[in-house]
């Protein structure tokens, strides 16, 4: 969990936005929502900025642009709108990152976190979590088995740090690739087979990858040996 990150949501599609509060909640988040650029340059002030650019009342950009000036706020656009143009516009603009709609919310959850160590790379206590036998320290990016640590690719990490975030959960193979890979990847999912395996290779008997076939996959946490 997040140490009660607040976020400013700016969407005006309720649907949208009820989804967001709700998965941003359940990970921790406070969320302020507001639906019109007018609210959301009126808002009170907030730990990072989640900004839609089709909103009724002007265009996302000018508010990204008015944002900016004001503070170095974390920002991400959350939009519809998919053209290369208005990325490269946002970013100029001062945005921190670009989610295409439609997107999971585990996949913005993996953005802002991203974002967040970017903006406060010192991170914070909460960002070590003890599975079991397995330590994840999310700030340094390392994991230990029984203290020591064990060597893991960067995205073999990624994979196992955001398995991590729900143990027990089924997560599908398209939710995983989002997340860890990118929205963008064109690739085959057999890597994601691959790397799971790899994570089996190194932490066995300590984490169990379970393998729901054709859905995709449950980090399972083996209970540590009972101390004599």
């Amino acid at each position: 969990m997040v140490s009660r990150v607040r976020v400013l949501l700016v969407e005006d599609d309720e649907s949208i936005a009820t989804s967001l509060r709700r998965g941003l909640a359940r990970y921790g988040y406070e969320v302020d929502w507001v639906a019109t650029a007018a609210e959301a340059l009126q808002a009170a002030p907030s730990d990072l900025v989640l900004l839609d650019l089709g909103l009724p009342d002007g265009d996302g950009l000018d508010v990204c642009r008015v944002l900016r000036s004001r503070s170095d706020v974390p920002i991400i656009v959350v939009s519809a709108r998919s053209d290369e143009a208005d990325r490269v516009v946002g970013l100029e603009l001062g945005a921190d990152d670009y989610v295409s709609k439609p997107f999971g919310v585990r996949e913005v959850i993996a953005r802002i976190r991203a974002v967040m160590r970017r903006v406060h790379p010192e991170g914070s206590a909460s960002d070590e979590g003890r599975y079991g036998r397995v330590t994840i320290d999310r700030r340094a990016g390392r994991v230990f088995l029984d203290g020591v640590e064990v060597q893991l690719a960067r995205k073999e990490y990624e994979l196992l740090s955001f398995l991590a975030e729900e143990p027990g959960a089924l997560i599908t193979r398209e939710h995983i690739m989002e997340a860890v890979w990118d929205t963008n990847w064109f690739g085959p999912t057999k890597t994601l087979d691959v790397h799971v395996s790899a994570l089996r290779r190194k932490l066995a008997g300590a984490l169990t990858f379970e393998t729901v076939r054709g859905v995709g996959f449950r980090l399972l946490v083996e209970p540590a040996a009972a101390t004599p």
